[in-house]
């Protein structure tokens, strides 16, 4: 049972209140909570003294103890004080952050085929240097990425190739992803000993990734075979892949582990070059990034 202080309803503490309330706790003493705090003693016991009274119960046993001890009532408030405590840290730093100009969200977009390695690597590393700033990410295929840009839906974005010109958008080079053709070690294809020619791939049913945007809608990339599959979902790509069901191009990073592991195999069609899955980022120009998007902008494009 609680100890309660004789009053009909408890009230809400100040701020300044609990920040006292804590500082006893973690010093272990009215004094030691006075030095941290740089008031009098009796000015801390006065402010312990109307905290219990605005709850209504007694936080401190005091009599019979050198130091001040938690009550029953005092431990079941420290958790709750804590909360408090940090949450007005966090709200304080972001205003801190609003105030020098800093966003209190970032919104990006990202193409699919984009490591994901490297882009939880830069979410870490932004994570660790904008901790008030929230983010909303979004993860779409080939020209999807830009309409969302286009259309306010994210502060930037990391797109796949586009060959459009606009006046609206800022493009700027972020390296590019190598595809390899792959498919399960069962498939006919797997099965041909040297190089693949493209009169062979043409024969068998390729897995192609589509866009669910009009900016590249009926635009083909890396397509060979006369029979395609078209999806909109790399994750499921990679799922038809793996059962054998075609052949297709995927970003080497994501099939790697697959290709060690002897669940993918890379054909070796023949090409006239590699072929490469090239990354700009783009912004709109009468809405560019603020501080901190503009930071992971750099951060992802030097990635």
């Amino acid at each position: 049972m609680f100890e309660k202080v004789e009053q009909l309803e408890p009230k809400a503490p100040t701020l300044d209140q609990i920040a006292v309330f804590l500082a006893v706790v973690e010093t272990g003493s009215f004094t030691g909570a006075a030095r941290r705090l740089g008031r009098a003693p009796s000015v801390i016991s006065y402010a312990i003294a109307n905290l219990e009274s605005q709850l209504a119960v007694n936080l401190f046993a005091r009599a019979g103890t050198a130091r001040p001890q938690l009550t029953e009532a005092g431990k079941a408030i420290l958790s709750d004080s804590r909360a408090l405590s940090i949450a007005v840290d966090g709200l304080l730093a972001k205003a801190r952050g609003l105030v020098s100009g800093l966003e209190a969200e970032v919104s990006l977009v990202v193409d699919v085929m984009w490591p994901a390695k490297k882009l939880v690597k830069a979410l870490d590393d932004f994570r660790r240097k904008f901790p008030t700033v929230a983010l909303r990410l979004q993860v779409e295929t080939l020209g999807a990425v830009t309409h969302a840009v286009m259309q306010g839906a994210a502060a930037f974005g990391v797109s796949g190739p586009l060959e459009m010109a606009s006046d609206v958008l800022v493009r700027g080079p972020a390296g590019s992803v190598r595809l390899v053709p792959v498919a399960a070690p069962s498939h006919p294809l797997a099965l041909i000993e040297g190089p693949v020619s493209g009169v062979q791939a043409r024969d068998h049913l390729q897995l192609v990734l589509t866009d669910r945007s009009i900016l590249t809608q009926g635009r083909d990339f890396g397509v060979l075979s006369v029979r395609s599959w078209r999806l909109a979902d790399l994750g499921a790509k990679h799922a038809l892949l793996l059962a054998g069901m075609g052949w297709g191009n995927m970003p080497k990073p994501m099939v790697n582990e697959d290709l060690k592991r002897g669940r993918l195999v890379e054909l070796k069609i023949e090409a006239p070059g590699e072929l490469a899955y090239p990354f700009h980022t783009v912004y709109r120009n009468d809405a560019p990034p603020g501080p901190a998007a503009s930071w992971l902008m750099e951060r992802l494009a030097s990635a």
